[in-house]
Formats: structure tokens, C-alpha cells, sequence
């Protein structure tokens, strides 16, 4: 059985990945690297882990995430769904059962917002790993007087927090901003349809999606 530890292994993945990235960097965007996949993998795992799926599915969920940006190699736009005819091939090529590689691809192939739908728990897992990760660390300009709006909002984050309550009822993302450099009308000017999406892929595992935003319930 194909682990999680052995995507995160390959030479080739970690390569389409660090290209893919590379392309990003170009085009000016926060960063979509080895911090990012791993975090959304960790984060889909614990989602159904917490939420007591079988363990092989909270595996797929974390092979998923690490997965899920290797279609910006290709082009940003569409990235999902190149992303998936990637994952495809990949998969199909280490020897993945093919019920595992459709679980996988329909995941990747539906967590960017534009095109976005919470099909299954993995791809809900997903699309709350991915939309939820904001933090400082992924802004890569220096020069914060030409932060552009996805800039100063990821920098504002100065503490980030995801979880599911005891009674598995609700996921919360709870944001600690410094409004010196980003607003709360910042965040929702570009993140508005991400919690929309979020509260959608919430329904789909049976959860309520909270977001809180200095104390501030605000969704």
C-alpha cells in the first residue's frame, strides 16, 4: 500500500511542485510550495481524523493536499483540473487502485473556488485545508509599501487557527490580524467566496463553519 510518506518522497512530485511554485513566484503570488502542501495535507489528515474516517481515507486526504497545486507547472488558470490530469498519471504510474486515484483526482480537480465543489469528505477535507491557510510566512515581497491586497492580508495574520470542537459540530477559523497592515474589509474583499466554500465543504463532513477574526464572529 502506497503511502503518504512515499509521495512526499518522490523525487519527481517534489520537483513538479517546486517548478510549479517557481511559476508562481514569476507571476507575483504568495507562496504555494513545500510549506503550503505540506500544511494542507496535515490539516485534510487531521479533518477526517478527527471526525473518525476510516484512517486509509484520512491518508488519501493528506496524498491529496500534497498534491493539489502541482497544475500551476501548467498555468494558473485551470489549475485544478491540470492539477488533476497530472495527479492521474502520477498515481496510475506508482500503481494506485484505480477506485484510490478517482478519489484523489476529483479532489484536486474540485478545490479551487472558481470551479469548486465539496463532492466528497476528501475533496470537502481539502478545499477547508487549502482555504484556510493564511499566514505571514507566505508572503514573499519584502517591500510592504507594494503589498498588493493578497499581500497585506496574509501579512495582517499574525496568528492562525483551525479546529473542530469536541462535539465535532462545528470547524472554526479563528484569525489574530494586525489591522496596521490589513483590514477585516480586506480579507473579505478577496477571501468572501473562500469562506463561502469553506462553509459549503463544512455541510459536507456535517459541520458548522465558523470564522472569527479578532474575537469577532464574522461568518
Amino acid at each position: 500500500m502506497i503511502t503518504f510518506e512515499n509521495i512526499k518522497n518522490n523525487e519527481a512530485i517534489n520537483t513538479y511542485i517546486a517548478k510549479a511554485d517557481e511559476s508562481l513566484i514569476a507571476l507575483g503570488y504568495t507562496e504555494h510550495s513545500f510549506a503550503h502542501v505540506t500544511k494542507v495535507a496535515e490539516m485534510a489528515k487531521y479533518i477526517l481524523h478527527t471526525l473518525g474516517y476510516p484512517e486509509r481515507d484520512c491518508e488519501l486526504a493528506a496524498i491529496a493536499g500534497y498534491l493539489h497545486d502541482i497544475g500551476n507547472l501548467i498555468n494558473r488558470v485551470d489549475h485544478a483540473q491540470s492539477g488533476a490530469v497530472m495527479a492521474f498519471r502520477i498515481l496510475d504510474n506508482m500503481g494506485f487502485p484505480p477506485e484510490e486515484i478517482a478519489t484523489i483526482t476529483t479532489a484536486i480537480g474540485n478545490h479551487d473556488e472558481g470551479t469548486a465543489e465539496a463532492v466528497n469528505p476528501i475533496a470537502a477535507a481539502l478545499i477547508l485545508a487549502d482555504k484556510t491557510d493564511v499566514r505571514r510566512s507566505r508572503v514573499r515581497n519584502k517591500d510592504i509599501s507594494t503589498f498588493d491586497i493578497h499581500d497585506r492580508v496574509n501579512y495582517s495574520v499574525k496568528k492562525a487557527i483551525t479546529k473542530i470542537n469536541e462535539d465535532k459540530t462545528l470547524i472554526k477559523l479563528k484569525l489574530t490580524i494586525d489591522q496596521r497592515y490589513g483590514t477585516v474589509m480586506d480579507y473579505f474583499e478577496i477571501f468572501l467566496g473562500r469562506m463561502t466554500l469553506c462553509r459549503k465543504a463544512a455541510e459536507k463532513l456535517g459541520l458548522q463553519f465558523k470564522l472569527i477574526i479578532n474575537e469577532q464572529q464574522l461568518l
